[in-house]
């Protein structure tokens, strides 16, 4: 290999990328748009849950549990109503997810110390913010409701025995437990998987339909200075694209870096090369670029979104699902960016993952210089 016939052939791919504007515009601009829809759209906190609420007491202790409600930031009354029907038309017209009724009887049931229902009708067409949903409101009850147990204790004159177990719940990692801290980093992986799906796909297949390859093929220029030589260019735009993301994450969105920015720029690297390298893969075995770009989004775009943990925890899916989630690298850069992100990990844990991907990227490197052939299709 020579760096002279490496360099012609990567400075050809960096003419050919900045006179495409388009294509380098949406390369730059795409990732912006994605961690700025994902940043502020995509969320996975329950919070200020509509409720509905029919309040058939309409005294000081329904107002007291209602006020309850009202003062947590994960309910938000949009609708007080005065009948079943009322508390349906909410629901079904996606007014309310969660209806409260309170008897007519509450507060007479609550000063005489009797149980007394509380009814909670849920939307359960999203079965998991429906759960979360009801636990809420059951802790809120409780709460209301051991207040109640207290207050009649010490009128009676007597104290309240200490509680059996005292819980002090303390969270690492993500104190503030938002999501945005956990979605925000996962969100580079996918970035990545973009840049390499909608650029290095294309890019043999490109020559082939424009006639340029066989001036190419005619050079003493080899596969594998070919290879690099076409990766160089889109590795850089995808670093740049890295560190646009790097930089939108903590200032944009104040997503705090627990560990080494070299560490994540490293490991950025050893996965973005095996990313673009499977792009070129695919650019070379595919006889067009509809067929490249839509290869390119099934077996790596995808794969990345649904299969590495970004959205959807591996541990939930099915075991043969999980079983196949180990051949996506993405999986592996998922784990590596929220170990740097939020726990500060260092090589001494994530060494393996970066392992595994540097021998993803020496594996579709080769199999790319492998499978280009200086001859005619």
């Amino acid at each position: 290999m020579k760096l002279r016939r490496l360099w012609a052939v990567a400075r050809k791919e960096f003419l050919h990328v900045l006179r495409d504007a388009r294509s380098l515009g949406l390369a730059i601009a795409l990732p912006v748009i994605l961690l700025v829809l994902f940043g502020y759209a995509l969320t996975l906190d329950v919070d200020h849950i509509p409720l509905a609420v029919w309040d058939q007491s309409r005294t000081a202790a329904s107002r007291e549990l209602l006020s309850r409600f009202c003062g947590s930031r994960y309910f938000a009354v949009r609708r007080s109503c005065r009948s079943y029907r009322e508390l349906e038309r909410a629901i079904d017209a996606g007014d309310a997810l969660m209806a409260l009724v309170i008897p007519s009887d509450f507060a007479a049931r609550v000063a005489s110390g009797r149980r007394t229902a509380v009814q909670a009708i849920v939307d359960g067409a999203d079965p998991n913010t429906a759960t979360i949903a009801m636990s809420y409101a059951t802790a809120i009850v409780r709460d209301y409701s051991q207040e109640l147990v207290l207050a009649e204790v010490r009128r009676a004159g007597l104290s309240p025995p200490p509680p059996a177990i005292d819980p002090r719940p303390r969270v690492w990692f993500n104190p503030e437990m938002e999501s945005k801290n956990f979605i925000i980093p996962g969100l580079i992986a996918i970035i990545m998987m973009v840049i390499a799906a909608l650029l290095t796909s294309q890019t043999v297949a490109r020559e082939w339909e424009r006639g340029t390859m066989e001036q190419l093929i005619s050079t003493p220029v080899r596969p594998a200075e070919v290879v690099l030589g076409k990766l160089i260019p889109y590795f850089a735009i995808g670093m740049l694209d890295v560190a646009l993301a790097v930089l939108m994450g903590g200032l944009l969105f104040a997503v705090p870096l627990g560990g080494s920015l070299a560490l994540l720029f490293l490991a950025s690297a050893v996965f973005l090369a095996g990313a673009l390298g499977m792009g070129l893969v695919i650019s070379i075995v595919a006889p067009s670029q509809l067929l490249a770009n839509e290869l390119a989004m099934v077996l790596t775009y995808l794969p990345a979104f649904l299969l590495s943990g970004f959205m959807f925890p591996i541990a939930n899916m099915p075991k043969v699902i999980q079983a196949v989630t180990y051949a996506i690298p993405a999986r592996y850069f998922m784990v590596i960016l929220r170990g740097i992100y939020l726990k500060g990990l260092g090589l001494a844990v994530l060494g393996p993952e970066l392992l595994l991907l540097a021998g993803f990227a020496l594996a579709v490197g080769t199999i790319a210089i492998l499978k280009f052939r200086k001859t005619m299709r």
